[in-house]
């Protein structure tokens, strides 16, 4: 549920997943945040490669098995592979384009591949409005969404902090925050430019903090010219 994946197939390299299962979707907090996930609805992964899948799982708190999870959410997933071996590839080639296919062609040259990077991920995952967590709570955060992880918000909150969610091109206003934080998220930061112009626009006037984490750590360079 990290948004950091969207669009990616992603290989564990651990041999044996799913043994605890998932647990509950709809527990939430003091502030309706999901207690167990990364984000409030859906699973953000392309596909799931793993070495071998748990299909008896044993926890307390399970309440699905993971193959049953995301069937639910529509993603698919594959075992049976050599996870490491894969993985060897992965370190020596870097990221790598991918399908998980039923059977190969007589030709493999005729396979496509979809390259998710030219997409603008950020727009895809990030909200579409400003949303609020403890809102008489002080300092005030102003939270870029380029694909957050809700354990950032915890954090935030659990320290006394109001954060405001704001969409990943939302027009900042200095006024209406006490700092501002650019979160992680998925793909390429060059797809981000306004993005960019809204935090170089903060920089300009260099009045209030600002950081980031991840892909926010990459926007926030690109903005002062890296």
């Amino acid at each position: 549920t990290d948004r950091s994946y969207r669009a990616q197939i992603l290989v564990l390299t651990y041999p044996l997943i799913g043994n605890y299962g998932v647990p509950d979707e709809k527990e939430l907090d003091v502030h309706g945040l999901p207690v167990n996930f990364e984000w409030f609805e859906g699973i953000t992964l392309a596909a799931l490669v793993v070495g071998e899948v748990c299909e008896t799982p044993s926890h307390w708190r399970a309440k699905q098995t993971l193959s049953s999870w995301m069937e639910g959410h529509g993603v698919p997933g594959i075992s049976g592979i050599d996870t490491r071996a894969l993985t060897k590839k992965i370190r020596e080639n870097g990221s790598i384009l991918g399908r998980i296919v039923y059977e190969e062609p007589e030709v493999l040259s005729s396979f496509t591949f979809a390259d998710p990077n030219l997409r603008n991920l950020v727009a895809e995952c990030s909200v579409t409005e400003a949303r609020v967590f403890n809102a008489t709570g002080t300092p005030r955060i102003c939270a870029i969404d380029c694909g957050l992880k809700l354990n950032q918000i915890k954090c935030f909150v659990s320290r006394g902090a109001r954060v405001d969610l704001v969409p990943w091109n939302y027009a900042l206003k200095e006024e209406e925050f006490d700092g501002l934080f650019i979160s992680n998220g998925p793909g390429d930061p060059v797809v981000c430019k306004e993005t960019v112009v809204q935090i170089q626009k903060v920089l300009r006037n260099g009045k209030k903090p600002v950081f980031g984490i991840c892909l926010g750590h990459q926007l926030l360079a690109t903005a002062i010219g890296c």
